[in-house]
């Protein structure tokens, strides 16, 4: 993917009829899950919640590969983000400088830096190859936020930090201060939009695209389970490739 870093997809009538058998396994995860809701009861996180195929067929419903530009692969299981009026809320896991972040800058981040170690060090564990999203319900609130162009950044940015290291060791190097300041660029160059989406619609970032969620606007209404959206990150078998591929 070139040019700004994601692209919204549909409507398609394939991405529609999957995301309406994705949002009924979704309340019935819901309603059975002991997950415990994140920033003050205010967001579900639901890593691999649903329960798709590795084809990602859900309850017989067809993956809609046939409506994205994207080659088949075997998926992991959907995550199921769930945000609820109020987001966020400041909650115990959270200091409050990450609480501020959350509510003043969404959250923004780079799937697939983990925080390792007592010192949460920012380092490279999971690189994935694209990111989906897929809405389950039709509101507004609360929406994906990107900021354009910022994967040339963080590459150029990543590349310069871990370049001077094995590529079979980038996975274990430290690029906490890399990633900050070129997120603190990104934030200072780049331009946020909120990016919206409906059912039988789809979201495609570049892996490398900084993203978060906006908070929950006063005015925002959604379905009484609140904004519901799946998202799917297979992964790359290195870090080289995650850094290095188009």
């Amino acid at each position: 993917m070139v040019g700004p870093g994601w692209q919204r997809i549909g409507p398609h009538p394939a991405i529609a009829a999957w995301a309406k058998a994705a949002r009924a396994a979704a309340l019935d995860v819901l309603a059975a899950t002991t997950e415990t809701w994140r920033c003050g009861g205010t967001w579900f996180v639901g890593v691999d919640a649903l329960p798709n195929a590795p084809d990602g067929s859900i309850d017989g419903t067809a993956f809609p590969w046939v409506a994205l530009p994207l080659a088949p692969e075997p998926l992991h299981r959907a995550q199921l983000s769930v945000i609820r009026p109020g987001y966020p809320q400041p909650s115990p896991e959270e200091t409050p400088a990450a609480f501020a972040f959350r509510r003043d800058r969404d959250a923004a981040h780079l799937d697939g830096l983990l925080p390792i170690g007592p010192d949460k060090r920012r380092m490279v564990k999971e690189p994935h190859a694209w990111i989906l999203g897929l809405p389950l319900n039709d509101t507004a609130a609360a929406p994906l936020t990107v900021w354009e162009g910022s994967h040339d950044i963080l590459r150029a940015a990543l590349l310069e930090a871990l370049n001077p290291h094995p590529p079979e060791t980038w996975g274990d190097i430290d690029i906490t201060e890399a990633y900050q300041a070129a997120r603190k660029d990104i934030f200072a160059t780049c331009r946020r939009i909120e990016l919206h989406a409906k059912p039988g619609e789809a979201t495609l970032l570049h892996r490398l695209t900084l993203h978060g969620v906006a908070p929950w606007k006063p005015d925002d209404r959604a379905p009484r389970e609140g904004r519901m959206i799946a998202y799917l990150r297979p992964q790359f078998t290195t870090v080289h490739q995650w850094l290095t591929a188009p």
